[in-house]
């Protein structure tokens, strides 16, 4: 009896050390059918990624592969374009009222910076335009790699919920990201069961957020979300993720931090998917094929970025890139970039 229950121990102990082991590898993003054109894409010296996002959270991702890219000198000249997909500041892709809107004016963003700047790989920065982006007509011509940011986000918190049994997770989205249940679906695709993930829309955060990340305005909508969040939570005790499934969330880090410390709920980690979606870049494999890296960056827009944006966002950017901030201050205003208003049926 002593030997079979040293023997029952001895398995756990192992299977346990298998598991630590396993999970301490990065998360691998599904790239969704991307990899024979990817593996083209790496046969190149000079290439050109567009990242885009309907504003400007995914100039954080940008900045982030700037730098990295500049580091792992994978290719002799790298082109960055940051291509903003909102069509106007009146109101963006969350303000439609129908998701044939979205789809339809995504579309036409897509086609124009693929016939205008002929990327050679494109990044969607955007969870709100990564949910959509399968029903676009584009997604079923192009023959330009593309990839999105919610397989990340999916990935991340799987891995973090099978390793923490008894854990649950805030998802913090935007109405589109949040009304498309995109995230749960697939986490639930995964074994993971419906009730350990809790759903937050965040109206109006992202706009706060571009004219002042760590202002008052921005911590108070950061506070409320939150209680929000909570108070559908049964037990707040139980071990707790926090996802961050906006790219623009992530510039508030501090001010979620704080959040939670003031609401006494000590998460298990803060997970923003954001640099995440990029690690299939910069495989070892990949790396120091050159002696260095040439890098271009540009920051295209059809509507106007007001110098209260430039400054908060771009101060947020220099910590991480001064380059890709110095892009932003000299963003390329094309007010007839793609079409979109002949696609708005209803009323805003």
């Amino acid at each position: 009896m002593k030997n079979r229950i040293k023997s029952v121990f001895l398995l756990l102990l192992f299977l346990s050390f298998l598991a630590q082991i396993f999970y301490s590898f990065p998360v691998k993003i599904q790239l969704s059918g991307q990899e024979e054109k990817l593996d083209k894409f790496f046969l190149k010296n000079e290439v050109t990624v567009a990242v885009t996002d309907s504003g400007l959270g995914g100039l954080s991702i940008m900045a982030d592969a700037v730098e990295r890219m500049r580091e792992s000198k994978i290719f002799q000249k790298v082109n960055f374009i940051f291509f903003n997909a909102l069509f106007s500041n009146e109101g963006g892709f969350n303000s439609l009222k129908t998701r044939k809107e979205k789809i339809q004016i995504f579309d036409s963003a897509l086609k124009s910076l693929e016939n205008n700047y002929n990327p050679d790989l494109i990044l969607i920065g955007c969870n709100t335009l990564s949910v959509i982006y399968d029903d676009t007509s584009f997604s079923k011509e192009t023959s330009t790699p593309v990839v999105g940011i919610v397989e990340a986000g999916v990935d991340l918190i799987a891995q973090k919920l099978e390793t923490s049994p008894e854990s649950e997770v805030i998802i913090f989205a935007t109405h589109t990201t949040v009304s498309e249940e995109t995230h749960k679906k697939k986490l639930e695709e995964k074994g993971i069961l419906s009730q350990r993930i809790t759903l937050q829309t965040c109206p109006e955060l992202v706009n706060y957020i571009e004219k002042g990340y760590a202002s008052d305005e921005t911590e108070m909508l950061i506070s409320a979300y939150v209680a929000d969040a909570l108070h559908k939570i049964k037990d707040t005790q139980s071990p707790l993720y926090v996802s961050l499934n906006c790219t623009h969330y992530g510039y508030s880090l501090e001010l979620w931090e704080e959040t939670f410390r003031n609401s006494k709920v000590k998460p298990l980690g803060f997970l923003n998917p954001n640099s995440k979606m990029i690690d299939f870049l910069f495989e070892p494999q990949e790396r120091n094929r050159y002696d260095g890296t040439e890098i271009s960056i540009r920051v295209i827009s059809m509507v106007e970025i007001g110098k209260e944006k430039i400054e908060s966002i771009g101060k947020r950017l220099g910590e991480t890139s001064p380059q890709t901030s110095e892009a932003l201050s000299n963003y390329e205003l094309k007010p007839n970039l793609f079409k979109w208003k002949e696609y708005v049926i209803s009323e805003r």
